[in-house]
């Protein structure tokens, strides 16, 4: 990776109508990790990485929702009725992520709005804090407290219940003492009753997720965001996911509004239907959360003002939390949950991997200099150029859902999969037929028709030109793609990638001309970030994070 001093900081300030002037250039200089001085030179930083992105504000909470996904996932393979509906529970009921005490007051009746803090103790009489939460919402006699988080991911948050009493995972050693017990506010006491157990709710969940795409995505200011739009426009139901993700729980059937990518679950037994689920929550309904989190960034940006953009710099950060979550730890190494670890997985599937030990993928790779440029965009007040960013960031998420329908559509096709195969390859193309609808309805219909649940049959080629018959209205490359690998280290038959014109290229190319130009754009109108940049470097606190000699080459 180009590694940047402070000194060759200065030079590029000095050197700035030069750099506008190549876009190579431009692209290595706005990455280049300007915190990457000797390592043992960096103070203590205030916030955790993210699979190595630096958010600029907490988002441990946020980074957690991972954990619903990983008992979800637990639930789903023990294969019984009964899993699946506690693991049904996580999914709508949550554990992990805005955590939150219902207490009923005996005596007085709080005044405080949302925000306020209260004070209390934990059942060993150590100190617990929560804020005000949903006070409009709160039924009378009530006063209800969100947890306090913390800066560090393993401890974020001491009261972890929700649906996890269910499943027997809850943390309640944090939680306000029950059964009675008091809190305060300033002067303000009061006695509550409380059970940690049946009272601590969660206002994150990931059917959240998809029930607030209406709400979030479709009816409000700026709206509708486009990707959102796609979805809503294929399956008819702002909701699509939670449909599709209920049904297959249920072993039911979705009903989508538009008749288009409906799904019988009748046909799958256990299997499929597990399959299905949980690649729902994360590739569905998570996948579209994230993308709603940048455009609310973009939203908030307030044009060319450096000091003004924290609000929207925190939906940034909550954006790649959402995509990476917390079990892929600081560095990105260790295996999640999420959708980052999605493209890893599929990176080794299709030779798109930039290491030798085929786990660290170029979309990745790319994705996390557009998460940084993002952030330094918005912190400079350069909303347009995030927008710019934004776009690609979406274009780049839709290559793993690609890869996985092409995937199982040539083991079910090639290979004669059986149920596991099908389903994987069914939630796989509902995760992304919308987009390709977008583009091309007959494509769409021929992806579907072949994927779909309870298909009679499945046209490897079909499927594969159909998705190449797109790239070009999906900003993304042959190249990206790649080609499906065998054991034995070569393409399977038919199943190489095809040729965009620039076999040697992968998606970085793409990605360095957007980031040329996005360079410039930095580069000539907002010094005044490089030099915010070079004040956090100073107070030990970088934009980017330092990496080892060893580290996989990011440009």
């Amino acid at each position: 990776m180009v590694k940047f001093s402070l000194f060759a900081l200065s030079s590029f300030l000095c050197t700035v109508q030069a750099v506008a002037s190549s876009s190579a250039a431009q692209n290595k200089n706005l990455r280049a990790p300007i915190g990457t001085i000797d390592k043992q030179t960096h103070r203590k930083l205030s916030y955790e990485y993210i699979a190595r992105y630096r958010p600029a504000s907490q988002v441990t909470d946020h980074n957690a929702i991972d954990l619903d996904q990983k008992i979800i996932e637990e639930q789903i393979a023990r294969q019984t009725e009964s899993s699946f509906a506690l693991a049904k529970s996580v999914y709508e009921d949550g554990g992990h992520s805005k955590s939150y005490a219902r207490l009923t007051i005996n005596s007085g009746t709080p005044t405080e709005s949302d925000g306020a803090v209260f004070s209390g103790l934990d059942s060993l009489g150590f100190e617990v804090t929560g804020k005000v939460y949903e006070r409009s919402s709160t039924p009378s006699g009530e006063l209800w407290l969100q947890y306090s988080t913390t800066d560090i991911q393993r401890n974020y948050v001491g009261c972890q219940v929700g649906a996890l009493a269910k499943t027997g995972n809850e943390k309640t050693e944090g939680c306000f003492q029950g059964p009675t017990g008091t809190v305060s506010s300033g002067s303000n006491v009061y006695n509550y009753s409380y059970d940690p157990k049946t009272d601590t709710f969660n206002g994150r969940t990931i059917k959240g997720f998809s029930t607030s795409v209406q709400s979030r995505m479709l009816d409000c200011p700026n709206c509708p965001y486009k990707d959102a739009k796609y979805f809503v426009d294929y399956y008819g139901n702002a909701d699509y996911a939670d449909k599709w993700i209920s049904a297959a729980f249920d072993g039911g059937q979705t009903n989508f509004l538009s008749g288009r990518g409906n799904a019988n679950f009748n046909l799958y037994g256990l299997v499929g239907r597990g399959e299905c689920a949980k690649k729902g929550t994360a590739y569905m309904a998570i996948f579209m959360y994230v993308i709603r989190e940048f455009e609310d960034a973009i939203d908030d940006c307030k044009l060319n003002c450096i000091s003004c953009n924290d609000d929207p710099v925190h939906a940034w950060d909550e954006g790649v939390a959402f995509y990476s979550g917390s079990l892929e730890g600081e560095d990105g190494v260790p295996t999640g949950k999420l959708l980052h670890e999605l493209a890893d997985k599929r990176c080794a599937d299709f030779n798109t991997c930039v290491d030798e030990d085929n786990s660290r993928s170029h979309i990745n790779n790319e994705l996390l200099n557009l998460f940084n440029v993002g952030q330094g965009q918005l912190q400079a007040g350069l909303c347009t150029e995030a927008r710019q960013t934004k776009e690609k960031i979406a274009d780049l998420m839709y290559i793993p859902l690609i890869q996985g329908t092409l995937r199982y559509a040539y083991k079910v096709g090639k290979q004669s999969g059986g149920e596991k195969e099908k389903a994987e390859g069914a939630v796989f193309a509902a995760s992304v037929l919308p987009r390709i609808h977008a583009a091309s309805e007959s494509a769409a219909e021929t992806i579907y028709n072949n994927m779909r649940v309870g298909a009679s049959s499945t046209d490897f080629m079909a499927v594969k030109k159909a998705f190449q018959s797109v790239y070009k209205e999906l900003n993304i490359k042959c190249s990206d793609v790649g080609g499906l690998m065998s054991p034995d280290g070569d393409y399977f038959e038919e199943a190489g990638p095809c040729s965009d014109g620039s076999s040697a290229k992968r998606v970085g190319s793409a990605v360095g001309i957007s980031l040329g130009s996005i360079a410039a754009a930095i580069a000539v109108s907002s010094i005044g970030y490089i030099f915010y940049m070079r004040r956090r470097e100073r107070k030990g606190n970088p934009v980017f994070k330092p990496v080892a000699e060893t580290a996989v080459n990011m440009n």
